[in-house]
């Protein structure tokens, strides 16, 4: 639970319900949400607060200077900012640090421009696998509230295009850096056609985000590759409850130094599922993920239902597109309640051969990273006619292989026939509970190294 001042409790409307799919395209104002200008004011002035109400330019300019200029400035601070919509224009990135008291209502629609060349000159860094984004949003206790209309639109399809399906591409943006964002809550927003990932929280902390609804999907040949729905990095108590994912990618991805992050009564569709990792990157470094739980959750025709990933102990590149020798623990990971529907692969998926430039699937004993106390529980539904095996757990025997894996009330067959995966291929899997390893031999290039992940991280 987020813990935030009981006045800005009262500032806060009750919580609607998720927007659906078939609303990808809404735009504008809610006729249920919208009030008069006049009506905000009020509410800001009864509850002691500075007023914003930010208008689109009237010319179709660039907003993005207006919007700096009301959370940096007028409403930093104990204030209501109001974007009444229809359609907010955003041709510069944006830094909106420092936020404190400030409840946001967007009704509107933010959309990016498609200058390619511009974002990538002045993409910022995230601090992390030299990642960038184009705003970076932090404070404390903030309350973003999207009302279940309001909408960050990265008009992703011309990056899909520009990217032709390759991954982690120099200084291609995600959408939004939330960034030392503390005590606070994003609720209700709409995340569509990402330009890469679509967020990362970063050095954060009891964050609450609620009622997200994230499409990214390409209408050409090239794929939604990197089009994570959210990042987690260098945070700690972040709370994501009834988001509905569909894109290309991981979902929700936990990277360096996440711990306390739960997932509740959610849908995702398309990617790869939930991801923990990538771990032990950065050659040398030690890092924690600790304490992930996620429960009540439905995947439909994604990679997995969850997987765990660490690079090989051998380093080769540089991140983004390289890396490997870091150290570790991933450990304190329960998923339960899961509901899969028509799973491309293996539903249950571990391992710590991850190495580019050639040499995926390599070195797989020889990362020092060390994952244990992993349960997966009440796993149901079915996979497609390819897939043979219940799970793959590749795990280091240079990290004394995996400890504490169980498995409990696992029911998952194949959708055109109903047969049951009766497959657990495993290695170095230390007294697996709840299921039996049938293979224990040399590792083999797994379908996520053929066909799956890819080059992201």
């Amino acid at each position: 639970m987020v813990h935030i001042s009981n006045f800005l409790l009262a500032a806060l409307p009750a919580v609607f319900a998720l927007p659906s799919a078939s609303q990808h395209d809404l735009e504008g104002r809610s006729a249920n949400v919208a009030q008069t200008e006049a009506h905000w004011a009020n509410q800001a002035s009864a509850q002691g607060r500075h007023f914003c109400y930010i208008k689109p330019d009237a010319n179709g300019g660039d907003d993005a200077p207006a919007i700096m200029d009301a959370l940096n400035n007028k409403c930093n601070s104990k204030a209501l900012v109001i974007f009444p919509g229809p359609v907010y224009n955003i041709q510069t990135n944006m830094t909106t640090l420092d936020l404190q008291d400030v409840v946001i209502y967007q009704f509107g629609r933010m959309l990016w421009s498609t200058d390619i060349d511009y974002w990538l000159s002045v993409s910022m860094p995230v601090g992390f696998q030299n990642q960038s984004t184009v705003w970076y949003f932090g404070g404390h206790n903030v309350v973003w509230d999207g009302w279940g209309v309001g909408t960050l639109d990265g008009n992703g399809q011309v990056w899909y295009d520009w990217a032709k399906s390759q991954g982690n591409l120099a200084r291609r943006p995600m959408n939004i850096n939330f960034r030392t964002l503390t005590n606070s809550v994003i609720k209700r927003l709409r995340f569509v056609q990402s330009q890469m990932w679509t967020m990362a929280i970063t050095y954060s902390q009891y964050v609450d985000l609620d009622d997200i609804y994230v499409n990214s999907t390409s209408t050409s040949q090239w794929s939604t590759l990197n089009t994570d729905g959210c990042d987690t990095i260098y945070s700690d108590s972040i709370t994501f409850r009834r988001w509905t994912i569909s894109n290309g990618d991981d979902a929700i991805a936990l990277k360096m130094n996440s711990s306390n992050i739960a997932v509740y009564d959610s849908y995702f569709e398309n990617g790869q599922g939930i991801a923990i990792g990538s771990m032990g990157q950065y050659n040398g470094k030690y890092e924690h993920l600790e304490n992930f739980y996620a429960r009540n959750i439905t995947l439909k025709n994604t990679a997995h239902v969850s997987y765990l990933k660490t690079w090989a102990g051998i380093s080769r590149g540089y991140p983004p597109n390289g890396g490997g020798g870091g150290l570790g623990v991933a450990r304190n990971i329960t998923i339960e309640d899961v509901t899969l529907i028509g799973g491309r692969q293996q539903p249950l998926f571990a391992w710590q051969c991850e190495n580019y430039s050639g040499f995926s699937g390599q070195d797989c004993d020889s990362s020092l990273f060390k994952m244990e106390d992993i349960t997966w529980k009440n796993i149901k539904g079915t996979v497609g006619p390819g897939v043979t095996e219940a799970v793959y757990l590749q795990c280091s025997s240079a990290a004394g292989g995996c400890d504490n894996v169980e498995v409990e009330n696992f029911d998952v067959v194949v959708a055109s026939t109903g047969k049951p995966l009766v497959v657990w291929d495993c290695f170095n899997v230390n007294a697996p509970i709840g299921f039996t390893c049938t293979e224990s031999v040399t590792p083999k290039l797994s379908p996520a190294v053929t066909g799956g992940h890819g080059p992201d991280n």
